[in-house]
């Protein structure tokens, strides 16, 4: 569910506590949460109503004055009227993850155990070294330009960054995306353990 950010202001104020959408399904359900670009939103409660059932109290929750300007902000489009009731829960955790970047051993292990389980559940596999690698190497390019000079579909690239985004380790601009510090610290760890495997590994004497 994707809202202005005038409206997402005013969810944060107070001032506005319900939305209405016209969907031919939510894709928001009650008990949810939606992150936005001002933070977190609670998802109180999605029901669907008809265009009688919206009371002069809901027009004034969702910030309009009439029915009138309620249904022509809605459109004509197909699909049913939901009444979905939101707060502001608060910033979105993934800012104050990203910014961490003096990270114990401890600290990264998890961090890193997760982005090995997401590389092993990957059927074309391990993912997660190379997304990282390219988003530092090409910082602030659109979605499609990374995709084509990593190799892969822009359509499968952006939920992948997401998950990484998720564990604090991408920030998303327009256009594009950097690494944030916690990301460059654990891809620096990355980059190390990976080092470090590689002088381990037994030499080769070179005869036959």
């Amino acid at each position: 569910m994707l809202l202005r950010n005038d409206v997402l202001v005013r969810i944060r104020s107070g001032e506005i506590s319900l939305v209405f959408r016209r969907w031919r399904k939510p894709t928001v359900r009650t008990g949810g949460a939606l992150r936005t670009a001002i933070g977190v939103l609670n998802i109180l409660d999605v029901r669907e109503v008809r265009d009688s059932d919206i009371t002069r109290p809901d027009l004034l929750a969702a910030g309009y004055a009439t029915a009138a300007e309620l249904l022509a902000a809605l459109g004509t489009r197909d699909g049913q009227i939901f009444r979905i009731a939101v707060e502001y829960a608060g910033t979105d955790p993934r800012i104050a993850l990203r910014r961490q970047h003096d990270l114990s051993a401890e600290q990264i292990e998890p961090i890193v155990a997760r982005l090995h389980r997401l590389d092993a559940r990957s059927p074309t596999g391990p993912w997660t070294g190379q997304v990282l690698e390219g988003i530092e190497h090409h910082p602030n390019v659109a979605a499609r330009t990374l995709a084509e000079r990593l190799g892969c579909e822009r359509d499968w690239l952006k939920p992948q960054v997401r998950k990484l985004k998720n564990l604090g380790l991408t920030v998303s601009h327009h256009p594009g995306y950097t690494l944030s510090p916690r990301g460059r610290v654990v891809l620096d760890h990355l980059r190390a353990t990976a080092a470090r495997r590689a002088g381990e590994a037994p030499a080769h004497s070179g005869h036959g």
